[in-house]
């Protein structure tokens, strides 16, 4: 996964995201890891249901405090009340988590080589993606299905159009012509 990345999904391609559905995001984002870090979580948080299901996995809970007067840091404070071990910093992650991986884990001070950049949209490319667009809201899933564009040229031509004014993004990742 380091590598190459992964897609890991109960649901199918296109499927969209529906409020009920994140608790099993949750499960399936705890299970693929070896900690969760909790950065800041209100007392009902999706982040404390992925805590929940890490615990429940034997995966190891971490929470940066917070501050006691905000409500954003409740369930984060109360995270390391109950047992998740403290973060100030990545080396105390690192200090849980290298004799459980087994394998060094080293904190680097240069940025990892990032993958090249996607290639430009063609202009063939680009008229296929703006003759799916219209006034109605398009799931972008569908844009990529129906262009038979990767996702990063379909993103890139979404991008543009919105730059220029003449795109409109919607929830539930939809977007339109203006």
């Amino acid at each position: 996964m380091l590598a190459q990345g992964a897609l890991v999904s109960e649901m199918p391609f296109g499927h969209e995201p529906r409020a009920r559905d994140f608790p099993r995001r949750h499960r399936l984002i705890s299970g693929i890891c070896a900690g969760v870090v909790v950065v800041e979580a209100a007392r009902r948080s999706g982040s404390l249901i992925t805590a929940r299901f890490a615990l429940e996995q034997g995966r190891e809970v971490f929470a940066v405090p917070g501050s006691p007067l905000d409500p954003r840091a409740e369930g984060s404070n109360d995270l390391i009340k109950q047992g998740a071990t403290l973060v100030t910093e990545a080396a105390d992650v690192l200090a849980v988590l290298r004799p459980i991986i087994g394998t060094p884990i080293e904190l680097r001070a240069e940025e990892p080589e990032a993958p090249p950049p996607p290639a430009e949209p063609g202009a063939a490319e680009r008229a296929r993606i703006v003759e799916l667009l219209g006034p109605t809201p398009v799931p972008i899933d569908d844009l990529v299905r129906l262009s038979g564009s990767s996702p990063a040229l379909v993103r890139a031509v979404l991008l543009e159009l919105e730059l220029a004014g003449r795109l409109e993004r919607h929830g539930g990742a939809l977007a339109s012509l203006l």
